[in-house]
């Protein structure tokens, strides 16, 4: 049987409430856009920042860098392409559909509660997959210099969570889950706004280092888990604290590789995988693994299963009128 609030949403009302919605065949090359070119706009901020050597280029020079200087250039990186994907985003929305920047999934009201929710879950949703493979012994302490770990790096971690990480989830939540969505969902079907854009979140990690199939399919998965926690909400704010903490809590807090990317600013626990690839995730980091598939499959039917314990109150959409 399929939920009510998967078919009737408050985010698709949203999406209605602007003079027109994108068609589907501008939907693909708009997002492209976005997505790749917002990365364009912090190359040369990045390449100044090589030069200076305050970008480091392999794990040792990362290492012996103080964590506040390497989260400090990790930091500047993610706010720079992300913050820019999040106003392209927006002046797509406010320009061409005419809607106001709340449509997106974050309109007022319960945001602490929402924000704060989000944040629990998705740590406690990847120290699941640390505590599905620690038992096993597939999780071990790795060797690392004292000033890159624990109480040293508490400053450059905390740096890169606020604003890095923050910025960095909720761009790729916006753009995803909170414009494409949505608005395939309004002006076609469901099915095709939660395929189109759960694919499309992978195929914005195609160049990651270390891709493998299996973490391909996690992705996909992942993408398929924040749309039905987006929908489940009506809201984008839990998925973006979700998506944010997940990442930090991989780089900074377990000192695993995010995405098959190395993460600078110092770590909590420098932790390392030491089982099989097709359990761990090998040099992708966890997301790359089974155990992940797992985690993510349970974390979507206990969204799918639970309980409705009150309908949201049905309020007018947002008009354009009232944009931004």
């Amino acid at each position: 049987m399929i939920p009510q609030w998967l078919t009737h949403n408050r985010l698709y009302d949203l999406v209605r409430s602007g003079q027109r919605l994108t068609p589907w065949w501008a939907v693909i090359p708009v997002g492209l856009f976005i997505a790749f070119g917002s990365q364009l706009f912090a190359l040369p901020i990045v390449f100044m920042l090589f030069l200076a050597g305050i970008i480091p280029t392999t794990e040792e020079s990362a290492l012996a860098q103080p964590p506040l200087v390497s989260g400090l250039a990790l930091t500047i990186q993610l706010m720079l392409g992300f913050g820019v994907m999040i106003l392209c985003t927006w002046l797509w929305v406010r320009l061409y559909e005419r809607r106001s920047f709340a449509t997106l999934g974050f309109e007022p009201g319960r945001i602490l509660f929402l924000y704060g929710r989000g944040l629990l879950i998705g740590l406690a949703s990847f120290a699941a997959t640390v505590g599905l493979l620690a038992p096993l012994g597939y999780i071990a302490i790795e060797d690392s210099d004292p000033a890159q770990v624990g109480l040293a790096a508490l400053g450059g971690v905390v740096l890169v969570f606020f604003p890095g990480w923050l910025i960095q989830g909720a761009a790729e939540e916006i753009l995803t889950r909170g414009w494409m969505l949505p608005t395939l969902a309004a002006r076609y079907r469901v099915w095709i706004g939660l395929l189109i854009s759960s694919l499309f979140f992978t195929f914005m990690h195609a160049l990651n280092p270390n891709l493998s199939i299996l973490a391909m399919i996690n992705l996909a998965l992942y993408g398929l888990f924040g749309a039905l926690y987006a929908l489940r909400e009506e809201s984008l704010w839990g998925i973006c604290a979700f998506h944010s903490i997940w990442n930090w809590a991989q780089g900074n807090l377990f000192g695993l590789e995010v995405s098959g990317q190395m993460v600078s600013g110092g770590m909590i626990f420098n932790l390392i995988e030491t089982g099989p690839d097709w359990l761990t995730g090998g040099a992708f980091g966890p997301e790359g693994g089974l155990v992940t598939t797992i985690v993510l499959l349970f974390s979507m039917a206990v969204i799918w299963w639970w309980p409705t314990t009150r309908q949201r109150m049905s309020t007018p959409p947002v008009t354009a009128d009232h944009a931004l």
